[in-house]
């Protein structure tokens, strides 16, 4: 399936609040098919009455402020704190989970997300390993490396992250479906932080290929063996 870098932006950052909060799968389709009829993946500063955000939530049901809303870690903390407390959401259709957090005025309307949703938790959560691919026309620009770290820390909470001399972004990950998940992250912020090269075990990401799909290491000159719990870009 297609996404714009925006929606994939998105679907990366609620993975990444997921992770953080060691969610399911299941909760991340979840979280997904909600986002996509809500907003269909836009951080939106506009909806009916006072709904703001990817999951249109709305300040005068208690969800917070419209500028908390509109942050998207925020939005997908608040929602997985809503998910959870639903009894046996595990089980249950996708669209009826999504509608006992929302509360919507058409809680059928989940329904039709429910198969993207589920593939794209999937691929976003490393369940699929390098199953998200994202390339870029042009050059990303200047790397901002150090602002990448804030934004990879905001969305995946206490993940250790140190910067080298290359320079580069060196990860530590929990398992490798984090490290799926984490790489997931950087490439669809590949734009908005200047990331042209990601590498995680023995596959390797780079912005202006053709493709933007991950490629198994070629030996040569200069090319570190691959570290296992290692992204750097």
């Amino acid at each position: 399936m297609s996404l714009s870098p925006s929606q994939a932006s998105i679907a990366a950052v609620i993975a990444g609040v997921a992770s953080s909060r060691h969610m399911p799968v299941r909760a991340v389709a979840i979280a997904y098919a909600t986002a996509l009829q809500e907003s269909k993946l836009a951080n939106l500063d506009y909806g009916t009455a006072d709904s703001v955000g990817v999951f249109q939530q709305r300040p005068s049901q208690g969800w917070g402020t419209a500028r908390q809303i509109e942050n998207p870690v925020y939005a997908a903390g608040r929602f997985f704190a809503a998910l959870s407390q639903v009894p046996h959401y595990r089980r249950l259709p996708i669209d009826v989970a999504a509608q006992d957090v929302q509360h919507s005025a058409d809680g059928a309307a989940y329904a039709q997300y429910a198969s993207m949703g589920t593939d794209m938790a999937e691929a976003f959560t490393g369940s699929l390993p390098h199953a998200v691919a994202c390339s870029y026309g042009s050059p990303v620009g200047k790397p901002a490396l150090a602002s990448a770290r804030r934004g990879l820390a905001a969305a995946f909470g206490s993940v250790v992250s140190t910067a080298s001399a290359d320079p580069a972004i060196r990860i530590a990950v929990a398992s490798s479906r984090q490290g799926w998940a984490i790489g997931a992250w950087l490439i669809s912020h590949a734009s908005s932080y200047g990331i042209a090269y990601v590498r995680y075990l023995d596959y390797e990401w780079t912005a202006t290929s053709g493709s933007g799909r991950w490629q198994v290491v070629k030996p040569g000159p200069g090319r570190p063996a691959a570290t296992p719990d290692v992204v750097y870009g």
